[in-house]
């Protein structure tokens, strides 16, 4: 409804030429004064009679609707697509083996049953063009977008050699080239940024736009309301992705949200809002590539939740111990590379002997990538310094 202003009963023209002096509000002591024009005007409120109706939908991206020819996939294509997500499986399982062995230290988050979301979401954008961020949970997003296996691997290892020269650790990987904006550690705090880095891409006049990762614990952040009010207020080219992973660290999701359905949480935005099964790789690829075309590329940021499941617990540290009996194995007849081996067999693209080979070659590679860690050197002691943004006379502060 429209506001209207209404003047004040019985005004006249005397009291419409007459100003008051009030102090500035910018003003500490109140010497400074700046004239306020009088009479003053109300707003009056209209109030609709009866009750205010809205009809909502939402779009959804279910498992097993999808082909990969519809989504423009070549057969080559969908076996890079398999052999991501083992890359991804392969790196994760001997991370564990490496942080047993102490040669991982810190905090470690692993990505195992969530690689359909980052090969998925990787395949659907213009990688190097369009930005990516997303939470501490990275490396399966880094492998996605095509770091190498030895650059991650270094990267834990806290080797020079890594993608971010052994100063990052597990929660920050990093590549400008690939615009791989980071894992970032602090749950929800990552979200303005991702706002940034899309006004920035539109600001530059750029076609580009911004995925945004977070997981479903981070909704409870206010900064997750502040990112997604100021996107729409901008209209910003960006699409927050919720990997909801059923859990934030033991809390289940239906514990701890009184509207679990977390997709329809978009809708306080006026953003259009999907759910899609991140069990599925070409769910997730075709409902990134419907919110980046059709609406982030238009300047219309959108909401994405994407349910999907870890197979771990939250950190390397936790047992998991508050799943239901038989919750993961019952989870695990989900698995996503499962699902995609066998749409690979059937449908002719490879045999499963063929796939096994592929699996080899991954697990292999996995193996060469911890032996050039654990050859690289450490970082020089004056790196502690580079990278550092230091400016004396700071030009901004006056």
């Amino acid at each position: 409804m429209a506001d209207q202003q209404n003047e004040a009963p019985d005004a006249t023209a005397e009291d419409a030429a007459t100003t008051e002096k009030r102090p500035s509000p910018l003003s500490g002591d109140g010497a400074s004064e700046e004239p306020i024009e009088g009479p003053w005007t109300h707003q009056s409120i209209d109030i609709p009679e009866g009750p205010i109706e809205e009809t909502v939908s939402f779009d959804t991206y279910p498992a097993g609707q999808y082909g990969h020819g519809e989504l423009g996939f070549e057969d080559d294509e969908v076996l890079d697509l398999l052999r991501n997500m083992l890359l991804q499986r392969r790196f994760e399982n001997r991370c564990r083996q490496m942080y047993q062995q102490q040669k991982i230290s810190g905090f470690l988050h692993l990505y195992i049953g969530q690689e359909a979301v980052s090969t998925g979401s990787a395949n659907a954008v213009d990688i190097g063009e369009d930005s990516i961020i997303t939470a501490y949970r990275d490396h399966g997003m880094g492998l996605a977008m095509g770091l190498t296996p030895e650059e991650c691997m270094a990267e834990l290892f806290g080797k020079k050699t890594g993608c971010s020269k052994g100063k990052g650790g597990s929660m920050h990987f990093f590549d400008r080239e690939k615009k791989m904006m980071g894992g970032h550690a602090i749950v929800g705090a990552h979200l303005p940024l991702g706002a940034g880095i899309a006004f920035a891409h539109k600001y530059r006049g750029e076609d580009n736009v911004c995925l945004c990762f977070f997981g479903d614990g981070a909704m409870h952040q206010g900064a997750f309301r502040e990112a997604c009010n100021l996107a729409g207020i901008y209209e910003l080219p960006i699409v927050f992705v919720c990997e909801n992973n059923q859990y934030a660290m033991g809390t289940a999701v239906d514990r701890a949200f009184s509207k679990p359905d977390l997709f329809k949480h978009g809708y306080n935005f006026d953003f259009p809002s999907s759910l899609a099964s991140g069990m599925d790789v070409f769910s997730v690829n075709k409902a990134i590539q419907d919110h980046v075309e059709n609406y982030a590329r238009d300047d219309q940021p959108s909401f994405l939740e994407v349910r999907t499941y870890r197979y771990q617990g939250h950190s390397i540290t936790d047992p998991a111990e508050y799943r239901a009996e038989n919750e993961l194995d019952e989870r695990k007849s989900e698995d996503a590379i499962v699902r995609l081996e066998k749409y690979i067999v059937d449908h002719d693209i490879a045999t499963q002997e063929e796939i096994d080979g592929m699996d080899d070659e991954v697990t292999q590679t996995v193996k060469d990538a911890i032996d050039a860690a654990d050859a690289a050197d450490f970082p020089d002691e004056d790196a502690l310094y580079d990278d550092i943004y230091a400016q004396e006379e700071y030009p901004f502060i006056a």
